[in-house]
């Protein structure tokens, strides 16, 4: 008997929250501007996980299993949208040392909304389409992880000394904060928060990782793709004098464009081998968040034959935006500069269809929740932001950024 997975995509009538459908306990959503999916209920149709230690290309290991589901399914699909059909929500680890499993996640059920159409998506399951009542309120709490404030200032004026000492020339080091939420915390409330207060992101939650992303990694819709370098950041200020001043500094300060530059370069690099035809904006514009501002610059290109999202994915992590350059070596100090394993935070969080289409974006602005832990326990948190060193990065500077990219997440929770 053959265990090929069978998939039916039909459109039904529009749906207006999405995330009501998903599961409380651990939602997997991928979420923009009101539309997007989520997986509908706990019913899981396949899992595609990658361990530590099985070759150097954790997204090449996961996109060849991909790529043979895909085939072996039977797919029927009357709505054809990019996300329609067989669909995985995947989280790939940002280091491929880190003893956390890369995951894709194939749930049994769909719910799917795109410019104004909506669908649903059974995969192997014939279960009806119900919704569930979003828990009660929460609050949680995170303080200092395993990388103080103090620890961070230090390692930061580490990465300096390796930086003048000609080792790199960019690092982008993190710290993490951690706490506990109560259990049985219903999570599409946090999914909901940063959805609705950051809707310009890429809102996810897949496999107990949670955030808010304002980076695109790679966009492939019908053979075209699309990507997004955010480097060099600021807060934005108190008012609009201080906002004005706050924007005119950026886009006037060498060291963020260097950073920004060192990103772009570094994406053209990875990308160009895998598109026929690429084109990049000159000049890096400025992204206006609700706490901050971002230097951004858009890449646009033309994908080869036979290359999905997936596959671009591990092409392009990690990017000099999340780990510095030259790669090696920035990924050599992060190593040695954080207290901790990153696991999925900086890694790429999307989802890849049958098509080879695919929305990823860069695990930022995130937590990530213990997905095993038991009903009656309080459910423990990590929360993690970075932030880019380069010559003339300021300890101090930096550590105040990272508590700017914190604020996003730390709001929702509380």
């Amino acid at each position: 008997m053959s265990n090929s997975l069978v998939v039916q995509t039909r459109e039904i009538e529009p749906v207006e929250d999405l995330l009501a459908h998903a599961d409380p306990a651990a939602p997997l959503a991928w979420l923009r501007r009101g539309d997007g999916f989520v997986a509908a209920g706990s019913g899981v149709a396949a899992v595609i996980r990658v361990p530590a230690g099985v070759g150097p290309s954790r997204a090449a290991i996961a996109s060849e299993a991909w790529r043979a589901l895909c085939a072996d399914a039977d797919i029927d699909d009357t709505v054809n949208l990019p996300g329609s059909g067989l669909v995985a929500f995947g989280t790939l680890t940002f280091d491929e040392d880190s003893a956390v499993d890369s995951i894709l996640i194939v749930p049994s059920i769909i719910v799917g909304k795109r410019h104004g159409r909506s669908w649903i998506t059974r995969i192997s399951a014939d279960a009806p389409l119900a919704e569930s009542e979003y828990g009660p309120h929460w609050a949680g709490t995170v303080g200092p992880g395993a990388q103080t404030p103090e620890g961070y200032q230090a390692s930061v004026e580490a990465a300096l000394d390796r930086i003048a000492a000609g080792e790199l020339s960019k690092v982008v080091l993190a710290r993490d904060l951690a706490g506990t939420i109560p259990a049985g915390s219903d999570l599409r409330r946090l999914v909901r928060a940063l959805s609705t207060g950051y809707p310009d992101t890429w809102t996810f939650a897949v496999d107990g990782l949670i955030g808010a992303s304002p980076e695109t990694l790679v966009t492939a819709q019908h053979g075209s793709v699309t990507a997004r370098v955010l480097a060099g950041t600021i807060g934005r200020g108190a008012d609009p004098d201080a906002d004005t001043v706050a924007s005119a500094s950026l886009a006037s300060s060498t060291k963020d464009l260097d950073e920004h530059q060192y990103a772009v370069q570094s994406l053209l690099v990875s990308l160009r081998p895998h598109v026929r035809a690429m084109a990049a904006s000159e000049q890096p514009f400025l992204l206006k968040l609700p706490n901050l501002f971002h230097l951004a610059t858009d890449v646009e290109g033309e994908l080869a034959d036979g290359e999905s999202a997936l596959d671009l994915v591990g092409a392009l992590h990690p990017t000099a935006a999340v780990a510095g350059t030259p790669t090696e070596a920035a990924i050599a100090a992060i190593r040695e500069l954080e207290p901790f394993d990153r696991g999925r935070y900086a890694g790429p969080v999307g989802w890849v269809d049958a098509e080879g289409n695919g929305e990823w974006a860069i695990a930022l602005r995130c937590a990530q929740f213990d997905a095993d832990a038991s009903a009656d326990a309080p459910i423990a948190v990590t929360a993690y932001a970075g932030a880019g060193i380069v010559a003339g990065s300021d300890p101090e500077t930096e550590l105040l950024e990272t508590r700017v990219k914190f604020r996003p997440l730390v709001d929702a929770l509380a």
